[in-house]
Order: C-alpha cells, then structure tokens, then sequence
C-alpha cells in the first residue's frame, strides 16, 4: 500500500538551494573571466576567429 512520503526539512531544503546558488555564482564568475580574457586578447583555453584570421582567407 501506498504511504505518504516524509516532508522534507527547511535545514536540508536550504541546504541544496545554498548549494545550486553556490554552483550558478561559480559558473558565472567562471564565464565573467573568460568573457573579460577574450576581450583582452589573453585567452587560451579556446580557439576562436579572429579579424586578423578572417582577412587573411579572402
């Protein structure tokens, strides 16, 4: 027979959301970095077209 399941706790439910808002402000200073490395010129870790790349192919 079917039973009713536990309510979860407020400790635990702040627990997780803590951890998702922990997870999504690490992903955007991630993304905040390599943004701001892109625009300096200093970015190595991915290899993108540049204005340069481009003139030289026509």
């Amino acid at each position: 027979m079917a039973v009713p399941k536990k309510k979860t706790s407020n400790g635990k439910r702040d627990q997780r959301r803590a951890n998702w808002k922990r997870k999504a402000a690490f992903a955007a200073q991630k993304a905040l970095s390599q943004g701001k490395s892109v625009l300096t010129g200093r970015s190595n870790s991915f290899v993108y077209p540049t204005d340069e790349e481009e003139d030289d192919e026509e």
